[in-house]
């Protein structure tokens, strides 16, 4: 499901009151229900919520650490996430049939998801085994659909974190010679290089045109890279790695491997979400950094370190749009509708495509 689609669907649509209540009303709410809930209630929270909405989280964490922390918790039979629709499914794909996973607001999507239809990865795959015949693995980002993680697990290949990728497509050579990684380019080309493949050896699927772009040989090719990406991620440039270097000199950078080969190489770390924040909680007081990721969590990351220069890598970035979708009346009318016993906004991810996506992601649980 797209986006648009997301939006375009009959579902709920808010009720008035919640947007007229102001956020001590909202803020008593929330608590009043978590308080009356207890362990039947689980709220995940991602790092780039925005403060309103992280403060209640019983979690914080990535988007597969939270999925995984649902489902460890074995008394919560509501399961509140907050993050984007992906999340979700994961979430619900993980945890027991009896334990209910909500979304407070179906327009919270994730463009990067969205850049891989099931279509597409078909038409794709059917013209790339044309071409290589029956010798590439598929890998997928976490930050995936549903219904890709299945087309994944069905064909033998795996998920992979930002945190281990690498040791995931390592994993993926020992079965086939090439792989096929969705849906972000970045990711894919910043973690083979690190691996020691050339960028020559790297193509780009482009669904759209549904043409595989190559510099050399198509006969070396190794590593398949869909033509997706982070909206938010691909937004830090070389122009501001370059603006850090000229005015802060004894700056360091630190990016998520999302950002472009580009802006990765340029950088003194690259990292997952948590890489970035262990860095920085480990840094001496006085250091100073660039961060390139997500504005909230930049942000949070600021405010919890006042003893350390910290900036954005760059200054004009906005938060996530999506995962801002997700706010103080869409959290309560959440909690207030389960509360009455007619909640909205559940995910569900049907049981033929969990069965496929849980086997893409068991093979990387089982290897890290």
């Amino acid at each position: 499901m797209t986006i648009f689609d997301t939006m375009q669907a009959s579902t709920p649509v808010i009720p008035e009151k919640y947007t007229q209540m102001n956020a001590d009303e909202l803020t008593y709410r929330i608590c009043e229900i978590k308080e009356k809930m207890g362990p039947t209630l689980f709220l995940p929270g991602h790092h780039y919520q925005k403060d309103e909405v992280i403060q209640f989280a019983d979690a914080r964490g990535d988007s597969l650490q939270l999925a995984q922390l649902s489902a460890s918790h074995h008394e919560a039979e509501f399961i509140i996430f907050c993050g984007v629709h992906f999340m979700a499914e994961t979430a619900d794909i993980l945890t027991r049939n009896d334990q209910k996973v909500y979304l407070p607001d179906l327009r919270a999507g994730c463009s990067m998801a969205d850049m891989a239809t099931f279509n597409q990865t078909e038409k794709a795959w059917s013209r790339l085994m044309d071409v290589f015949d029956d010798s590439i693995v598929p890998l997928t980002y976490v930050n995936s659909t549903a219904a890709i993680k299945s087309f994944v697990g069905k064909h033998g290949g795996a998920t992979v974190t930002s945190s281990n990728a690498e040791k995931m497509i390592k994993w993926a050579f020992n079965q086939k010679e090439r792989i096929l990684f969705l849906p972000d380019q970045h990711l894919g080309r910043n973690t083979a290089y690190n691996l020691g493949i050339p960028l020559e050896q790297m193509a780009v699927w482009d669904p759209i045109k549904e043409v595989l772009i190559h510099e050399k040989d198509i006969k070396d090719v190794k590593v398949i890279l869909w033509k997706g990406h982070c909206s938010v991620h691909e937004n830090f440039t070389v122009s501001n790695i370059h603006h850090i270097r000229e005015n802060y000199p004894d700056m360091k950078i630190i990016v998520h491997p999302e950002c472009s080969r580009d802006v990765v190489s340029l950088s003194d770390h690259a990292g997952s979400t948590n890489y970035i924040i262990k860095t920085i909680d480990q840094a001496p007081s006085g250091s100073s950094w660039a961060i390139g990721t997500e504005m909230n969590l930049v942000n949070r990351i600021i405010h919890q370190h006042p003893d350390q220069q910290i900036v954005s890598l760059n200054p004009n970035m906005c938060p996530c749009l999506t995962m801002n979708r997700i706010d103080l009346p869409h959290l309560t009318w959440s909690l207030e509708a389960i509360e009455e016993g007619k909640p909205v906004n559940q995910i569900e991810v049907d049981r033929a495509i969990a069965v496929d996506a849980k086997k893409a992601l068991e093979r990387m649980l089982e290897r890290t």
